[in-house]
Order: structure tokens, then sequence, then C-alpha cells
């Protein structure tokens, strides 16, 4: 039923899907090999190998796709197992951790930053890429623009690759932001990881501390947000020296840190 002006008639309505995917990792040791779930989230369903190893990559459970033997979905598809090669060496601590899923819930407290530095491994180039701030302007709408499953539904977040010139490398939507993330992380490291590093990342919302943390493990030295930051992905932005733009919207935004990458327009 919809309300128009106090008047109620019948319509049909489209919704965004919103379904449990428990990921499974089969992994082995000197004892033999083992499945152990580690994560349950609530997702969109589509994309689901690209979903699970985005999170593998982004939990720094692995370190390549090539790391990863076969994808297989049970369960009525909404169970992914992800089988590693026998040669990949695990670190139990990470599968046995509680993994952070909940689209709208952030990891409290600064010593988590401590614990997440662990994970980033890899150091961002200094001043690059770099990018004009016309260009940060323009992204919101074109990623707007290239959402097809949000024209239907209303309801998904999305997660964008620009290159610097403003042009959409790739995007990808779910009901959840950090899955969304997650998809576009996985797609790309299977085509070419190392663009994730020259490009620029958008998210539809506001951006949490575990988005950052995520944009950090894959490389990525310029995220930018529709909505607000948190003051955890703030800090932890600033400590890895990344560029964290935040409530772009109508030619306007804030720089929070990374300034040097971003040029006058």
């Amino acid at each position: 039923m919809r309300c128009d002006e106090g008047t109620m008639r019948t319509i049909d309505d489209q919704v965004a899907v919103e379904l449990p995917l428990e990921i499974r990792l089969v992994h082995h040791d000197d004892s033999g090999e083992f499945e152990t779930p580690i994560s349950v989230t609530m997702r969109t369903p589509g994309h689901d190998g690209e979903l699970a190893t985005g999170f593998l990559l982004t939990e720094g459970v692995i370190d390549a796709p090539d790391q990863i033997e076969r994808i297989r979905m049970c369960g009525g598809g909404n169970v992914i197992i992800v089988h590693l090669k026998p040669t990949v060496i695990v670190d139990t601590d990470k599968l046995t951790r509680h993994f952070y899923t909940s689209s709208s819930c952030g990891v409290c407290g600064k010593s988590a930053i401590e614990a997440v530095n662990l994970s980033i491994t890899g150091k961002l180039e200094p001043n690059a890429p770099r990018v004009k701030a016309a260009v940060i302007s323009s992204l919101p709408q074109a990623l707007r623009s290239a959402q097809s499953v949000f024209d239907r539904t209303g309801g998904l977040h999305a997660s964008g690759l620009f290159d610097t010139d403003g042009s959409l490398i790739r995007l990808h939507e779910d009901v959840g932001r950090h899955n969304a993330l997650d998809k576009l992380i996985g797609a790309q490291w299977y085509d070419d990881e190392s663009v994730l590093a020259e490009s620029i990342v958008l998210v539809s919302g506001r951006v949490s501390f575990e988005l950052v943390q995520k944009s950090l493990v894959a490389g990525i030295a310029i995220l930018v947000a529709v909505g607000a930051p948190s003051s955890l992905a703030v800090d932890l932005a600033s400590h890895h020296n990344m560029t964290l733009v935040g409530f772009n919207r109508g030619q306007r935004f804030n720089l929070y840190s990374g300034f040097q990458r971003v040029e006058s327009s």
C-alpha cells in the first residue's frame, strides 16, 4: 500500500534482497584438513565468490586470490566454502577472533587500531595517486547514475572504483556497506590488484573504522565517502597517511587526512 497525500492505494514495490551468507574455510596443517566457519554476514545475493575472497583478503586471512584452490556454494546458496591450497599456512588466531560483520556496527576502542595495524603490512605511496578536487566532487553523481539496483529498490549501499580522471572502473552494490567494498576488492584482485593503489574508492554512505581497515589492507590510498567518517576511521586513516574524504556532496567535501594527494581545481 502507498499513501499519497492521504490517499491509500495498492502498488507493487521492489525491495532489496537480504539473506545470510555463512563463509567457511577449508584449510590444512600437519595433522590434516579442517573446515572452519569464520563469519556470517547479511548480504544481497550475487558475487558471493568475490565477497568471500574480498573478506578473506581484507581481514588478512589470505594474501592473494591464488591461495584459493576452489570456491563452492552449498546450503541452498547461503553457505560458501572456500578451499585453500594445501601449501597455504593459516593463522588460526585470525580464524577464531570475532569478525565485525554488522552493516551498522564499528569497532570500539582505540586499542583496536593497534590490532588492525598488525594486519596492514604494505605501505601506501606517500604522494600518489594525485587527484583534482573537482574530480572528487563529481564522483557521487557518477556512482549514483550507475546504481541500477538502487534505482529499483532504493535500499542498497555501493562501492565504486574510479580512476583519477573520474571514470568508473567497477561498481558493486549490497545491503551491507562492508559487503559492497569486499565484493569490489575481491573482484579487482582477481583482475589486477595493482589498480587499487592507483585509483579512488567511493562509498555511498558513512565511512567506518572497518571500511578504512579493509581499504588499507587492499592498498587503497584514497577513500571517499558521501557521508560522515567516524573518529576511529579518521584516526586509522591519519596513522597510515591515507587520504580520507567525507561529506562529499554538492561540490563540497571535508578532507580529514592525506591532504597532499588532492589538488585544488
